[in-house]
């Protein structure tokens, strides 16, 4: 009889289908649907914890990007998404403080006045909110993700205008930056949201359209604007995370060309000008947070190759001949995570290995590698640990 009632909570138009999520591995969130729905016991403490965290944001207010605004951007329009660069200060050397100057590593903490914290909790939110639908069926949590997508994505008086033209601002500068782009890489949630809500009865067919048609308008613009363009040549981190944000939206919208041609330009365009042959990713390393960088762009590139399994393309396996590749550069960062090599490169601020613990995952996973296990035990035993590792990226038992 348990059985019974799970399965009509369980969405028939999702069962059984594998998402072709970015944020999470599709076939691990179909197989713990399965057995979320069969009542397996061994994962019912991870099925709490996601039900209490979604449970949190039905009592949470609903995030706009108008409501409560403290800077609006040039121009005027509350629905324009604008922040400050994160390490731009005021100039000592001038008495109104501008032009601002650059900092690396030193957040200036006035950026939290600005729509990147707000932008940052809607993602969160229908993150969470998407995946206890999915896994439980359960549509409370989806009615309470609608009702966040639409309040930022369509509702006229809240929605968020589709483009980040004065994201970054530095002041006295300019009144936008292609690097403030990196601030909307969250939307990647929304768009697992959007696959990971389908079938639910609050998520309606005019719904899909209209963020279909919010992430189309902000596709052209990513895609067009001169700010885009420049992020899209950037040659550190921020374009591997542009390409992450750009061909999950593509997938979204049904661009499946650009996706494929940006994933396939990403091995020789990506892998292979920003990975060294010993792993190491120099522009990241010149960083004032060398180790926290190094670990954000692989954590960039590992989800541009998840996103390339949806597609068809290979970026896990691909090398080129003098060895350059995505397994190099986790394989360089685990002797110093492990403590078998000083870390010889500047990092103002505590290194924190943690973020490695997931890649470690999926690497064991993708090249079924158990040496990696070994690894995550290493950092764990340290007190590098990353939450939900078990239940959405279970070991290899292969």
């Amino acid at each position: 009889m348990k059985l019974c009632l799970c399965l009509v909570l369980v969405t028939a138009a999702a069962f059984g289908q594998v998402p072709a999520t970015c944020n999470f591995d599709g076939e691990v969130l179909a197989m713990r649907k399965k057995q979320i729905a069969a009542g397996e016991a061994s994962i019912a403490d991870d099925v709490k914890k996601l039900r209490t965290d979604a449970d949190k944001e039905l009592r949470r207010k609903i995030v706009t990007i108008t409501e409560d605004k403290k800077h609006v951007a040039p121009g005027g329009d509350p629905h324009d998404y604008v922040s400050i660069g994160t390490y731009y200060w005021p100039n000592p050397a001038t008495s109104n403080g501008l032009p601002w100057i650059n900092k690396d590593g030193e957040k200036n903490p006035l950026k939290d006045e600005y729509d990147e914290g707000r932008l940052g909790k809607m993602c969160g939110a229908v993150k969470t909110l998407s995946l206890a639908f999915y896994l439980t069926g359960d549509e409370k949590y989806a009615e309470r993700a609608a009702q966040q997508l639409r309040a930022w994505f369509f509702d006229e008086a809240t929605r968020m205008n589709p483009n980040l033209q004065h994201a970054q601002m530095q002041l006295g500068k300019n009144e936008g930056t292609g690097t403030g782009i990196i601030d909307s890489r969250g939307l990647t949630q929304v768009t697992d949201a959007a696959i990971l809500l389908r079938g639910a009865k609050a998520w309606t067919a005019d719904d899909d359209a209209k963020l279909k048609k919010w992430f189309s308008d902000y596709f052209a613009w990513l895609t067009t604007s001169k700010n885009g363009m420049k992020e899209a040549d950037a040659t550190n981190n921020h374009s591997v995370w542009y390409d992450v944000q750009a061909v999950a939206i593509a997938q979204l919208i049904g661009d499946e060309k650009y996706a494929h041609e940006t994933l396939e330009a990403a091995k020789t365009k990506r892998i292979a000008k920003q990975i060294e042959p010993d792993g190491s990713m120099p522009r990241e390393l010149g960083r004032t947070l060398s180790v926290t960088y190094s670990v954000f762009n692989l954590d960039a590139f590992f989800r541009l190759a998840r996103l390339g399994k949806n597609a068809g393309v290979d970026l896990w396996s691909f090398k080129t001949d003098d060895g350059r590749s995505l397994r190099a550069a986790l394989d360089f960062m685990i002797p110093f995570a492990t403590g078998k090599k000083e870390w010889g490169h500047k990092q103002i601020k505590n290194a924190n290995y943690g973020g490695l613990v997931p890649l470690l995952r999926e690497a064991s996973r993708v090249w079924h590698e158990p040496a990696y296990e070994k690894v995550i035990g290493d950092l764990q035993n340290n007190g590098s640990t990353a939450k939900g590792v078990n239940f959405l990226l279970p070991p290899d038992n292969r």
